[in-house]
């Protein structure tokens, strides 16, 4: 009898300790989503590389939760397709219907007149997210030079430009935020990736730099740094030879999705954070190698370029 009862007294806890987790998570869920569309709501957010992979992820996001979304890149017709899709969503909300806007961030000369047009249809830009890129695939004798200018200029000059375009109405308003979607690849090197390490080391220096400098303009600036994410970038990737790399690679194939990236990056963007990390264990790990003991990471990354040594 008294074992009976000892046992209805714990099913009884035990479920209540599931009924008061479960609204705890409803509850906490609730806040972060009233804190996400009291931040974003109406804000005029400029994606680059907004038309696949993160990029559109971020757009789900952001118009879900009340922006009015930019999107940009080459492929017209992939960002018009993206715009449909937002317009298709059934969003528990008032939403902004999208903006499509052409960008070539290869080309520089252009950025100024980019910003000028997203400025006469959307009049200011809240949020710049510098995502827009491509990666590389293929050692340092066999790559070309051609193809690091390509990378260089994509990756961080056309971001540094876009930023400076938006920079002074911001510093006006002494209002905004401009984001960095960086990598781990910008905070540790791997073999076989030099052109893309190497923008996106870039691309955090100059994102520390700016961010010191327009702290008394109330800019604030994030870097965020992912890992392993289910995207095309190693598809789209510039072999040595400044061709597609054209292969799904396998770490890839098993990374974080970009819908998960997008939410981690919407809070760092909300929460306006200075940095970000969203990675596996294994590029974590190695970061942390790089910094403590960096003559094992040095003998890691050797043995990774040469299997056979």
């Amino acid at each position: 009898m008294q074992s009976q009862l000892s046992l209805s007294l714990y099913v009884k806890y035990v479920g209540l300790s599931l009924v008061s987790g479960f609204t705890m998570f409803k509850l906490f869920n609730t806040f972060v989503e009233r804190k996400r569309r009291d931040a974003l709501k109406g804000k005029v957010v400029v994606i680059t590389g907004a038309s696949s992979g993160i990029g559109e992820a971020l757009a789900h996001v952001f118009y879900e939760n009340g922006s009015k979304v930019v999107l940009a890149s080459r492929r017209l017709s992939e960002l018009e397709r993206v715009k449909q899709d937002l317009l298709a969503k059934n969003v528990n909300g008032p939403t902004v219907e999208p903006v499509v806007v052409e960008l070539d961030l290869s080309n520089l000369n252009e950025l100024d007149a980019f910003v000028e047009r997203v400025h006469n249809l959307c009049g200011q830009v809240d949020i710049l997210v510098n995502n827009g890129g491509v990666s590389h695939r293929g050692s340092i004798l066999h790559t070309k030079m051609d193809v690091y200018e390509k990378i260089m200029r994509i990756n961080y000059f056309g971001s540094v430009g876009l930023s400076k375009a938006v920079l002074p109405k911001m510093v006006e308003r002494k209002s905004g935020q401009i984001v960095f979607v960086s990598s781990v690849q910008g905070l540790i090197s791997i073999p076989d990736r030099s052109a893309y390490g190497a923008s996106k080391h870039a691309m955090q220096a100059f994102g520390d730099a700016l961010r010191a400098e327009m702290y008394q303009h109330n800019i604030s600036v994030s870097v965020v740094s992912p890992g392993f994410v289910q995207t095309a970038v190693s598809l789209n990737a510039l072999t040595g030879s400044g061709d597609n790399h054209g292969v799904m690679d396998k770490s890839t194939a098993q990374g974080f999705t970009a819908e998960y990236t997008a939410t981690k990056i919407i809070d760092m963007i909300v929460n306006k954070d200075n940095e970000l990390i969203v990675s596996q264990c294994i590029p974590r790990l190695a970061i942390f190698l790089r910094h403590t003991i960096p003559s094992l990471y040095f003998w890691l990354m050797a043995r990774r370029a040469n299997p056979t040594v």
